[in-house]
């Protein structure tokens, strides 16, 4: 076995994954023998396994300048990235640049260069007028969700950044739609499609529909989600007002909820999909940013609110449920002056919605914060010590912890939580003061 190859075995196991699927080794091995690739798969398939498996078997040891960069296109896309890549284990330094903390922060961290960059393509292009990055030893780049990007607007952006690029030996470009033209800034000239698009929709997916007598769907959403129960459950709509009138609607009328967009700051979205994730809100309102490539749990119910413009949309947020040989429901919420997309060939089922609302009962969980993470040296094992001996809490009344950079999110159970603020509010943790409390 060779030393390059011995590293990835490694870092697979790291990752705690038993064997990479036909998309992930086929793209492995093209990566490695061809210098272009553009990648199709479903968001969820493993494509950012698919790539850094790659970066990590070209890196060297003896190179301690930036050598392979990734560009995606949202804050949470990038920090997924970099979570994967720290997960294996590999102990080369990798950075993650996005807006919304200070571009100071970031200057400090490249002036030891990691060996894998990644970020969004704003803050990557940022960096580099202000020469903060030396592109020289660069030799692999990935544009992931490419299409994405452009959607967003980033395509002044990312052809400056690419131009820069002027040692790089391989590209690859990712996306979990096909309709998306290859930009002439990517410098693709022969490059091999690697297209593991479904033809059709998932198996398990059922398309439903709920009809509404007025174009105002608020209260028939609201008797959906009622019928729906504690399911988890993602509604979409097409525009960030929108999401929070629908809201603040559901939240007057006893059903919590949280939000997601991108006119939210960064560290707002993180606290939002880390109480997704850990159960504390089972209701998550957003826009098409949270349709593809977020770390968010498989959803048993998505709701199309507002339909889309473009199938493609369609397509990328029924993709949030129905993953990997799973079920779930796609709704769709009509008036009579809604027409039906013509890319939805067969009409769903319709569903009647009882007559009787029942507001479902609150989640059982609630996320406390903590205010140490990684850089003050702590982990999860420290928390979950800390939280049983000095909170007296039971291992079942603990739920999800993430440890960020400098805080961190623990699902808790609810009718424990007020005795645990007062047994934990002048406990040190690892020798530190720490504040806690309840995750707003």
């Amino acid at each position: 076995m060779n030393l390059k190859q011995s590293r990835v075995d490694l870092a697979i196991g790291n990752m705690n994954i038993d064997v990479l699927n036909s998309m992930q080794l086929e793209a492995i091995d093209n990566i490695r023998k061809n210098p272009e690739i553009v990648l199709l798969a479903p968001t969820g398939s493993g494509k950012t396994i698919a790539f850094l498996l790659p970066i990590l078997e070209m890196l060297k040891t003896d190179n301690d300048q930036i050598q392979s960069l990734v560009i995606a296109p949202s804050r949470e896309l990038s920090i997924q990235i970099e979570h994967v890549f720290k997960s294996m284990k590999t102990g080369f330094k990798s950075l993650c640049c996005y807006g919304g903390h200070p571009v100071s922060v970031e200057k400090k961290s490249l002036k030891i260069p990691p060996a894998l960059l990644i970020g969004t393509p704003g803050r990557i292009a940022d960096h580099l007028r202000r020469e903060h990055i030396d592109t020289e030893n660069i030799r692999l780049v990935v544009l992931d969700e490419f299409d994405k990007s452009l959607e967003f607007g980033f395509e002044a952006e990312m052809s400056f950044i690419m131009g820069r690029l002027g040692h790089l030996q391989k590209r690859v470009l990712t996306s979990a739609t096909k309709s998306t033209e290859i930009p002439v800034f990517a410098g693709l000239k022969n490059p091999i499609e690697l297209n593991h698009l479904p033809n059709e929709a998932p198996d398990g997916l059922t398309l439903k529909m709920v009809m509404s007598e007025s174009i105002e769907k608020q209260d028939i959403l609201m008797q959906l989600l009622c019928l729906l129960g504690t399911k988890a459950s993602l509604v979409f709509c097409n525009h960030r007002e929108a999401v929070e009138r629908l809201s603040s609607f559901l939240n007057e009328n006893g059903l919590y909820n949280d939000v997601f967009h991108g006119g939210l700051e960064q560290e707002e979205r993180e606290r939002t999909l880390i109480k997704f994730r850990n159960g504390s809100i089972r209701i998550l309102i957003t826009t098409d940013l949270a349709a593809r490539g977020l770390d968010i749990p498989l959803i048993e119910n998505i709701i199309h609110y507002q339909l889309p413009a473009v199938e493609a949309a369609f397509t990328h947020r029924n993709g949030r449920t129905a993953r990997m040989h799973a079920h779930g429901n796609a709704f769709l919420i009509l008036s009579d002056k809604d027409k039906m997309p013509i890319w939805i060939e067969e009409k769903p089922e319709l569903v009647s919605l009882p007559a009787k609302t029942i507001i479902p009962p609150p989640s059982e969980w609630t996320t406390i914060y903590i205010s140490v993470g990684k850089k003050d040296k702590v982990n999860k094992v420290d928390i979950v010590g800390w939280l049983l001996q000095k909170g007296n809490l039971q291992k079942e009344e603990l739920g999800l912890i993430d440890v960020l950079d400098f805080i961190s999110f623990v699902a808790v159970k609810n009718n424990k939580i007020n005795e645990l603020l007062r047994l934990l509010r002048n406990e040190p943790l690892k020798k530190k003061k720490v504040r806690i409390a309840i995750a707003r």
